[in-house]
């Protein structure tokens, strides 16, 4: 397990540039009128739903902020709206709509697929509605990456931090619960199988970059212009992982080294689009070469808490693995 060295280079002001036009509309609301919030609210936009954002805005309305989810589809985020996240229909490809949800907007979290002409609309829209600070939630990035993701990810960055806009990069390792997609095949056969090899990881929670991305976006002044790299507290193999996985469920999981075509096949037959599949199996061949081989201290320190180990991660999605 090694230290793994962190930017924290502070954002740069220039903020002149880079700003496009755009009108603005009203956008559609799942029950709640943006003319009646104050002027002076302080709101935070969340991007998307998914399983970083919908935890991030639980996070926050479960402590009384107020929290608004930019949504595709507003039904689906049914439960979020009635726990008290306002919960907005658009779309990060049409620039109006962001527009319309940055109404009010102090703190934007960023999350979404990583597709730059989404992400760097909603950069725009919240330079132009004078947003305090955006966390982005992103990954290893990489102008050279053989990963078209990482090499996104670094024109996002940039574009962000062309922007003006305050910032914080969150660089988070690979997720626990990419595990999820070893989920049927962990229940039904008591094996799972990976193209990392004895690679190590120092996979992270998604839930602790929730919690992370929410502690910020509540109060970003002194984390203005950081680089963050997110990890659980160790970094296993998947043979490790595989060891847990028999603890916690009490049987023999089997751990199955996979070529970088397995794996991508095997992403494909649980419903991963080729496309991405290919990408992500790719990612995995590199994890074998000790590409997330690091841990840091950016969680606990910014929580105040320990991260969450594989162990907990397991012992929590039990039911799911059964």
């Amino acid at each position: 397990m090694r230290a793994f060295l962190r930017s924290r280079s502070p954002g740069l002001d220039i903020s002149a540039g880079y700003q496009r036009r755009s009108k603005i509309c009203a956008s559609t609301i799942f029950g709640v009128d943006h003319k009646m919030q104050p002027r002076d609210a302080e709101m935070i936009l969340i991007t998307t739903a998914g399983k970083v954002g919908a935890e991030a805005a639980q996070l926050l309305a479960d402590r009384g902020e107020q929290v608004r989810v930019l949504v595709r589809d507003p039904e689906k985020a049914a439960a979020l709206a009635r726990s008290g996240v306002e919960v907005v229909a658009g779309d990060l490809g049409v620039p109006a709509t962001i527009d319309a949800a940055m109404r009010e907007v102090s703190s934007v979290v960023l999350v979404s697929p990583a597709i730059p002409a989404q992400e760097l609309n909603v950069i725009d829209s919240a330079a132009r509605a004078d947003v305090r600070h955006v966390v982005k939630i992103t990954s290893k990035a990489s102008a050279n990456s053989p990963i078209a993701r990482r090499r996104d990810q670094t024109e996002i960055e940039n574009g962000l931090i062309a922007s003006g806009l305050g910032y914080t990069l969150l660089r988070n390792n690979a997720y626990m619960q990419n595990f999820f997609m070893s989920a049927p095949s962990i229940a039904k056969e008591s094996s799972f199988g990976s193209a990392a090899g004895d690679g190590r990881l120092g996979m992270v929670d998604a839930r602790d970059v929730a919690s992370v991305a929410a502690e910020i976006a509540v109060a970003p002044a002194s984390h203005a212009g950081k680089t963050y790299w997110p990890t659980g507290p160790e970094s296993i193999s998947f043979a490790a992982a595989a060891v847990v996985l028999s603890k916690v469920l009490g049987r023999p999981i089997a751990f199955e080294p996979l070529t970088v075509e397995e794996q991508m096949q095997a992403m494909i037959e649980v419903g991963v689009p080729a496309g991405l599949a290919a990408m992500n199996a790719q990612a995995v061949g590199l994890f074998a070469e000790g590409d997330c081989d690091y841990v840091t201290d950016d969680v606990p320190s910014i929580l105040g808490r320990s991260a969450r180990g594989f162990e907990q991660f397991v012992t929590d999605h039990v039911a799911t693995f059964s």
